[in-house]
């Protein structure tokens, strides 16, 4: 009928419409160097003002965040906006993974513009993440080296890809997609700041956390299959400079970050307690029962 007909026209158009706006949302000249810069930017502040969002809240609402020391009140606010970087990196990252076609054909070059947006703002996260980490560091006279390092080796690969347009975005994804334990992480290191590590949703919670690193690995396995498979196109693509960036990256990742979080997260679902700053604690104990 007449009727219906012009009902499955009026959908289809309005589904065209949809997917059209979709894809406007991305659709930027990532070639241009201002371009790039202003989503580096956007990311930087969006994340930002998640951080700032979370100590205005904090501060009103948490007797836990009021009783906390200056620097693990840093780490608390820094807490929300790495959990929803972590978010942002499962949907981005799973997405190349599972769903996009392009990126199943070509794992050295392949590029979309939803792929761009997602890099560029997670280089503006890194860059926030690494100056808030290190000005902390200075202030407080601390230094984690696993930490620091891990995150700014990801700073690094961000900033190659930045700087080489060319570069493909796989393995970017996929680096981002690494970070699909940072919503159970920083929620657990909250929640145990809170006093309820002996709560039935902190167990379930820290459970996720550790089977998220065990997936983080298997992860790096399938990273290492791509990047040996295509080692002279990889190195072709990306530039030496931006080649040994992400190689020096996953090796670290493969070999001493992810076997030492999941050993420090396992143990802590049977001892709960904040080893980020537990050996601060000691050593400010152990220097007041000497005065």
């Amino acid at each position: 009928p007449p009727t219906r007909c012009f009902a499955t026209q009026a959908k289809e158009m309005n589904l065209d419409n949809d997917e059209t706006a979709s894809r406007s949302i991305f659709a930027w000249d990532y070639v241009l160097w201002e371009v790039r810069l202003k989503v580096v930017a956007a990311g930087f502040l969006v994340y930002l003002g998640i951080i700032l969002l979370a100590h205005c809240v904090s501060e009103c609402m948490s007797v836990t965040y009021r009783s906390l020391p200056a620097q693990q009140k840093v780490f608390w606010c820094l807490a929300p906006a790495r959990g929803l970087f972590g978010v942002q990196c499962c949907v981005a990252g799973f997405w190349a993974l599972l769903l996009d076609p392009v990126f199943h054909a070509d794992k050295v070059h392949s590029q979309k513009d939803w792929s761009w947006f997602h890099c560029l703002i997670g280089a503006g996260f890194f860059l926030l993440d690494n100056v808030a980490l290190n000005a902390s560091n200075v202030v407080f006279r601390t230094f984690d080296f696993v930490f620091v390092s891990h995150h700014f080796l990801s700073l690094a690969a961000f900033f190659g890809l930045i700087t080489n347009i060319k570069s493909g975005h796989y393995i970017t994804l996929m680096g981002m997609l690494l970070d699909m334990s940072a919503p159970s992480t920083w929620l657990g290191w909250m929640v145990l700041k809170a006093g309820w590590a002996n709560t039935l949703f902190w167990k379930a919670n820290q459970w996720v956390m550790i089977h998220s690193y065990h997936g983080r690995m298997v992860l790096t396995y399938h990273m290492w299959w791509v990047w040996i498979s295509n080692w002279s196109a990889m190195l072709k693509n990306l530039g030496v400079l931006h080649f040994a960036a992400i190689l020096t990256g996953l090796s670290a990742v493969t070999v001493i970050f992810n076997p030492y979080w999941t050993h420090k997260k396992t143990q802590q679902l049977f001892y709960p307690a904040d080893w980020y700053f537990a050996h601060k604690a000691s050593k400010n104990a152990l220097s007041k029962k000497t005065e």
